[in-house]
């Protein structure tokens, strides 16, 4: 019977992580709504401002262990592309959580970590077409031109050097055509 007990929690895992990737309703190749939250200070973050960088959003809790030991990594990941001038920003969304939660913790973060980019999605309505409703941690990956490269639910610290790679080989591709100017911003 152990042997079928295994089988059977295997099978229910794999259900649960395609049924998770399922509702991600973003894949790859699409491109994302513009909104990331909103800072501490009250200042939106969008996607359409960062055109032109390989964008990393990750959607993180204070209670999710591994979300906090990840943070010094991607912080040390975006100082190195600020001092390298690299096209590289780290997004780091805290995912349904207080405002005071968040008022807190990116206060704290800040002193510690000031070269990351740290917004706010209370109701999840953000992280939820990534698949961030089904657990996190989730680390999305942008190209430089804004479209989805990679979607990464649930992962752990063993997949930390590809997922480098992956960003890595982000950087390397060529830079995107300016982004088109709406009419009603040109029209003067």
């Amino acid at each position: 019977m152990p042997k079928l007990s295994r089988a059977a929690l295997v099978i229910l895992l794999c259900c649960c992580f395609c049924a998770n990737a399922a509702n991600a309703g973003i894949k790859p190749g699409d491109t994302p709504p513009d909104s990331l939250g909103t800072t501490l200070d009250g200042q939106t973050v969008s996607l359409a401002s960062l055109y032109g960088n390989v964008v990393v959003i990750s959607f993180w809790a204070t209670w999710c262990h591994y979300c906090m030991k990840e943070m010094p990594v991607l912080a040390g990941l975006q100082s190195l592309a600020t001092q390298r001038h690299l096209p590289l920003q780290v997004v780091s969304v805290d995912y349904r959580e207080s405002h005071e939660t968040f008022r807190r913790s990116a206060q704290l973060l800040k002193k510690r970590l000031p070269n990351l980019l740290l917004s706010w999605d209370r109701r999840g309505a953000i992280g939820a077409p990534y698949g961030a409703a089904g657990g996190i941690p989730v680390m999305v990956m942008l190209h430089r031109d804004g479209t989805v490269a990679n979607i990464h639910i649930g992962y752990g610290e063993k997949m930390l050097d590809s997922m480098v790679a992956e960003i890595n080989g982000l950087l390397n591709e060529p830079a995107p055509a300016p982004a088109p100017v709406s009419k009603a911003l040109a029209v003067r």
